[in-house]
């Protein structure tokens, strides 16, 4: 039986194709050197998918001290971003290539 190299990667790593399936995925853009929204409210206690869609033609890194996260996303590219589960609160994140203006912000709440 042949398996497609994917499904051979995912299985020696312990995945299957199905393990992320269930979770909840929220989008953050990144326009003009700007998160796009700023703020993004996501289910407490829950592991959620993070797509970071890079809509510059520059490279921004995702970075978040609070979130033990930091990711280069190239221009007009995107990626995932798992994080979670995490408790009630918020977290800061920016982007380190343009701190200054690419800032912010995921609360964790109760739903």
């Amino acid at each position: 039986m042949r398996l497609l190299p994917a499904l051979m990667l995912a299985t020696l790593t312990g995945l299957s194709p199905a393990a992320h399936a269930g979770v909840p995925e929220f989008t953050l853009e990144i326009r003009q050197h700007l998160f796009v929204p700023d703020t993004l409210t996501v289910p407490a206690g829950t592991k959620v998918r993070l797509r970071v869609i890079n809509h510059d033609p520059t490279p921004e890194e995702f970075e978040s001290y609070s979130l033990n996260r930091e990711k280069v996303i190239m221009g007009h590219q995107q990626t995932i971003i798992f994080i979670g589960p995490l408790s009630p609160g918020s977290y800061d994140f920016f982007g380190e290539f343009n701190p200054r203006t690419a800032v912010g912000r995921i609360v964790a709440t109760e739903l």
